[in-house]
């Protein structure tokens, strides 16, 4: 039904406003979901890793992205063409079901960042971020540039450098060079806003425990 593919960090996967090409469903990297902003700058607004898909909006029968996808943490993904996927959708209860629950978990993830944006400082948001790229890599070591980062999260670089260093201050996180190493997991969700606790709990309801395990 679909083929293999390699995700190369930065791929454009979709932009908003434009058709989508392909669907993918990735099955070990990280793609950020990013909302246009003015003068070509965006927000990321929500991730996907191996709980959910690129395309959602095809699901509502709407073939156009209302949102960048671009691929932050490379890896493998099962591509469909869309005509391939709305059959499929057509023809199989079981996907519309479980595609439905990851439409409702994704609106609360885009929801959420709204308010994390509004209210919670760089530091929460950072560790928020970089619980949520770990479970989706499901790894506690990844690459993030300081300067991609402040892209995400929609601040100066400098927010991002002053806050990744009081996380390393903590020894919760090492960052050297763009390479990040959660060290201590259960203090960094300390230091991260409320906001993670819900993304994890909507998470953890599309992935079964056997697939969250590392």
């Amino acid at each position: 039904m679909g083929e293999s593919v390699d995700l190369p960090a930065g791929d454009i996967l979709a932009e908003a406003g434009k058709s989508i090409r392909y669907v993918h469903f990735p099955t070990g990297g990280v793609v950020a979901l990013m909302s246009p902003a003015n003068r070509g700058s965006s927000l990321a607004v929500g991730l996907v890793g191996n709980e959910g898909m690129v395309g959602f909006s095809l699901v509502l029968g709407i073939d156009r992205s209302p949102l960048h996808a671009v691929v932050q943490e490379p890896g493998p993904a099962l591509r469909l063409e869309v005509a391939s996927f709305c059959q499929e959708l057509a023809r199989s209860p079981v996907l519309r079901a479980l595609l439905d629950r990851y439409l409702l978990m994704l609106v609360e993830q885009l929801a959420q960042a709204v308010t994390c944006t509004r209210f919670h400082v760089v530091m929460e948001r950072l560790a928020r971020w970089l619980l949520m790229t770990g479970d989706r890599a499901r790894s506690d070591a990844f690459h993030l540039t300081h300067e991609h980062l402040a892209a995400l999260l929609g601040v100066r670089r400098v927010g991002v450098t002053r806050a990744a260093t009081v996380l390393q201050q903590l020894k919760l996180i090492s960052y050297r060079r763009g390479d990040v190493v959660i060290l201590d997991r259960t203090g960094l969700e300390g230091a991260a806003c409320r906001c993670y606790a819900a993304d994890k709990a909507g998470y953890q309801r599309m992935i079964p425990t056997r697939a969250r395990s590392r």
